[in-house]
């Protein structure tokens, strides 16, 4: 048999990202989005991991690398980078970059600046370094918000959005030009059949919510593709069905050139899901497009939105009360737009300072470590690590334990050092004891709901490094112990018969000496 071709993660970026940097440096406005279902690699092509990064950290790198030459070679060129990271989670839109922000937000449309998200924080940045932390802050963001929806998976949609602003100067003719391109980076929940996965309830719901959205994204596409092949050339679009498609109105079929991801499984047992990949991929390449450069665009949008408010101050001097409200409304929603396209780059600047103060304040509060990208632990302390069977949200969040920890729910007061909600989580759940090296225990509080590598403790329990828990329906953990250099396994071997003697359960005891921070660092 000959070698299996394959492609890594570098052929998908060299394949597709190289092109989608290519126009945003022309001025054109770029979309990537990653479809298919549930565990058949979107979240791994967009994102990647640690080791092996996807298109998103990827593109974020190689867009800085361009900049610097780029400026490097000419000083008449100088450049402008935001970001905004989004969820949208059973039709409602969530920021996250802003937690302490309002958090369901709202899409609106304005006919001269497009759909968009309403009170959406769009942070400056000047480096990769700066775009991986926020990305690694918001993954942190939507871990906590999967766990606490009682999600096993990323159950819902991610939009990274990368705005940039290229400014061009004629130094003899004293006069400046922009380009301005908007990057969409769109990591779509997985399509799944209810009968394959016998959801229930809320999960029920939620997929219900889920396949709507890519139901209305299958709609658009049809119509688009239609549209395309001169049928229906009058079809109605539905891009208001749902949040995601009226986000994406200018990637889909506008100002835009965007490029879809079909992922598949090899299983024969998909061959379902499979076939209607390649149907959604097949009608999706029928779709034309009407990118355009956008030069100077701002300057004009912010014309245009000054024209409209004195046309509405004058419309509202002469209404009636009936149509006062609504002109009142338009009136404050392209006065927000003008103040937020004035803002200066040195108050956009103060502006991510002061959110990032805010969102790791907002995690720390949580009793989550707050850590600018990946994870790196301190040698010398014990702690608990997220476990979740999504890759995207696995060992994302770190909770450092003190002498004395409680868990429980962040309405108590005082507020718990480690605070969860969702089903199972009692207001004062449980407290973990850090008396030395070897002796951690773990105590439920009352009747809650605790697991230790799969057996329900009712008592105080030892545990010992790698040991996995369960609080409440959702929350799995794993314990890390640093082992202190120079002692061996029989010390180990020792302490359990000193826990025993005790009246401590030991329900596991670690005999696999594996270095903790070699193992995640």
């Amino acid at each position: 048999m000959g070698e299996v071709s394959w492609s890594g993660q570098e052929d998908v970026f060299n394949c597709l990202g190289t092109d989608i940097l290519d126009n945003s440096f022309e001025g054109y406005n770029a979309c990537i989005f990653a479809y298919g279902q549930t565990g058949s690699g979107k979240s791994y092509t967009m994102m990647g991991t640690e080791l092996d990064k996807g298109i998103i950290p990827k593109l974020c790198d190689a867009l800085f690398e361009r900049i610097g030459k780029a400026q490097a070679n000419d000083d008449s060129v100088s450049f402008k980078v935001e970001v905004s990271y989004m969820e949208i989670y059973n039709e409602k839109v969530k920021d996250l970059l802003y937690p302490k922000g309002k958090q369901n937000l709202k899409v609106r449309e304005h006919k001269i600046y497009g759909p968009y998200v309403d009170g959406l924080s769009k942070l400056a940045v000047s480096s990769f370094q700066n775009i991986d932390g926020l990305m690694s802050e918001g993954n942190k963001s939507r871990t906590v918000a999967a766990t606490n929806m009682n999600s096993e998976s990323s159950r819902s949609h991610a939009v990274f959005n990368i705005t940039v602003t290229q400014t061009i100067t004629d130094v003899v003719a004293d006069v400046t030009g922009e380009k301005v391109s908007k990057i969409s980076l769109v990591d779509l929940a997985g399509s799944e059949r209810v009968q394959k996965t016998g959801s229930t309830g809320d999960r029920l719901r939620e997929g219900s919510n889920i396949n709507k959205s890519l139901t209305t994204l299958g709609l658009v596409i049809s119509a688009l593709a239609d549209q395309a092949a001169g049928k229906k050339k009058n079809n109605f679009v539905p891009y208001r069905d749902s949040v995601l498609t009226w986000l994406l109105k200018d990637s889909l079929g506008g100002n835009s050139k965007t490029v879809m991801v079909a992922t598949i499984s090899p299983a024969m047992d998909n061959y379902e899901e499979t076939l209607s990949t390649l149907r959604y991929a097949d009608r999706a390449k029928r779709i034309v497009n009407h990118a355009v450069v956008n030069e100077d665009p701002n300057a004009r949008i912010i014309f245009d939105l000054r024209e409209e408010v004195t046309v509405l101050r004058n419309q509202l001097i002469e209404a009636e009360s009936m149509k006062a409200d609504n002109l009142k409304e338009r009136l404050a929603e392209s006065e927000k737009l003008i103040q937020e396209m004035t803002l200066s780059w040195e108050d956009k600047l103060q502006n991510t300072e002061q959110i990032h103060k805010e969102r790791q304040s907002a995690l720390e509060k949580m009793g989550i470590s707050v850590q600018t990208s990946g994870i790196k632990v301190e040698r010398d302390r014990v702690f608990l690590v997220n476990l979740n069977s999504d890759p995207s949200l696995n060992e994302l969040l770190v909770y450092y334990l003190k002498d004395h920890t409680v868990i429980g729910r962040p309405d108590m007061d005082p507020p718990p050092d480690i605070q969860l909600t969702g089903l199972g989580i009692m207001p004062l759940h449980c407290t973990i004891s850090v008396l030395n090296e070897f002796d951690v225990c773990i105590a439920p509080m009352e009747t809650a709901r605790i697991c230790v590598n799969g057996s329900h403790i009712q008592g105080k329990t030892a545990l010992r490094h790698g040991d996995r828990i369960l609080l409440g329906n959702y929350h799995f953990f794993r314990i890390n112990c640093p082992r202190p250099p120079g002692v061996d396994a029989q010390k180990v071997y020792a302490q359990r018969g000193k826990l025993k003697s005790a009246n401590l359960e030991v329900v596991f005891v670690w005999e696999g000496h594996t270095d903790v921070w070699d193992e995640l660092n």
